[in-house]
């Protein structure tokens, strides 16, 4: 009797130093991940969540669990998702959600819980300005105000002057309506209408006839995905012959797919993911965009990619260089992990991604620069690259 004590004794004590050594292969790291898989937003959330599964089972020699939840496009839904995630799921990790409304109430929950966050929303708020909520908070997608910098120019290039803005009537279209403003005097545009529209809106009459007596040179509608089409197919019936832009919101095919002739010849920034092929050989992102564009339709079929699994992807390749650091101070399931994830988020540096190179800090939590952006038009049903 006294020998099978013993014998039990080592072998507890075998795996309390296992389990104190930072490296145990008995502890799990839980990721989890709110998505928009149904709703208004499912053309994008869609594509995220099947990117997930192309991600690594294993980092860092530890087994990686992925749950998932849709939160429908519904903001309620995704603070739920969140806290349970956070309570009953005990993640070391939060990815999510797909659009700006979500991701910002979202942040409260994470940061009570000290969980750290890597958003897949486009809009700066969720990461700036920076203060003891948000340095729980990452994202993946490039900040409006890159991508408004580069229609406005595109803008002035093409001669506009006069530009007539329609966008969601939440975070986003705010957002977006807030960032274009900023940079369209600065490049001798003047924006003669400003309208809005909820996600669900099946008419926007009202609102283009506003827009149609304005008379703009050209039309900005700042939506996302397949819901973004309302406002252009209303404009080309109405028989407006002005320029047409978008924002990087609608880059996927759905959106191509719903808008059909009527968004021929649209102009809208993008990653350079969505046109990997038609890049330049020396562009930073290049190679990595192809690896994920290879591997998701090698799952999905060619030409069912978009950028909107991209920031899914990126979000991955940001914890592959994250954990193996955080790994080495903590072990996964505890708050010193996951304050220790969240330093390694932060110190991530020249990361080649998807949608650009990542380097993060502690003022700046998206760490993308001009690298992540192109300019895209639409033509014959598909993504042409604007050099």
């Amino acid at each position: 009797m006294k020998r099978i004590e013993k014998t039990l004794l080592a072998m507890a004590m075998t795996g309390a130093a296992l389990m104190g050594a930072g490296g145990s292969a008995w502890a799990d790291i839980n990721v989890g991940v709110t998505v928009s898989a149904t709703g208004p937003a499912a053309s994008l959330g869609i594509p995220e969540k099947n990117t997930f599964s192309l991600m690594p089972k294993t980092i860092a020699g530890q087994k990686v669990n992925y749950i998932i939840l849709d939160d429908a496009s519904d903001t309620t839904t995704a603070v739920a998702n969140t806290r349970k995630l956070i309570t009953e799921h005990k993640v070391d990790v939060v990815v999510g959600s797909t659009v700006t409304p979500n991701s910002l109430a979202m942040i409260d929950a994470v940061s009570e819980a000290q969980v750290p966050m890597i958003s897949m929303a486009a809009s700066a708020r969720i990461v700036e300005p920076m203060d003891a909520k948000k340095k729980w908070v990452f994202k993946t997608p490039q900040n409006d105000i890159m991508m408004a910098l580069a229609i406005a120019s595109h803008m002035q290039a093409q001669g506009v002057k006069t530009v007539a803005y329609i966008g969601f009537a939440d975070a986003y279209g705010e957002g977006w309506y807030g960032e274009f403003n900023k940079v369209a005097a600065s490049k001798g545009l003047s924006i003669v209408a400003n309208e809005r529209y909820n996600r669900t809106d099946t008419s926007v009459t009202g609102q283009v006839l506003k827009i149609m007596a304005a008379k703009p040179d050209a039309v900005l509608v700042g939506g996302s995905g397949t819901p973004a089409a309302l406002p252009q197919k209303t404009l080309k019936e109405r028989g407006y012959q002005g320029k047409y832009y978008q924002t990087h919101g609608v880059a996927n095919n759905d959106f191509l797919r719903v808008g059909g002739k009527d968004v021929e010849g649209t102009f809208l920034p993008s990653g350079p993911v969505l046109v990997v092929d038609q890049l330049p050989a020396d562009h930073p992102a290049k190679k990595s965009a192809k690896t994920y564009v290879t591997a998701y339709e090698g799952a999905y079929g060619k030409g069912s990619v978009s950028t909107f699994g991209g920031h899914a992807w990126d979000a991955g390749l940001l914890l592959q260089a994250a954990i193996p650091e955080a790994i080495k101070k903590a072990q996964p399931g505890t708050p010193q992990f996951r304050a220790a994830l969240r330093d390694a988020l932060e110190g991530v540096k020249e990361l080649p991604a998807a949608h650009g190179v990542f380097t993060m800090s502690p003022n700046d939590h998206l760490g993308l620069d001009q690298r992540a952006r192109v300019m895209v038009k639409i033509e014959n049903g598909a993504w042409k690259y604007q050099p």
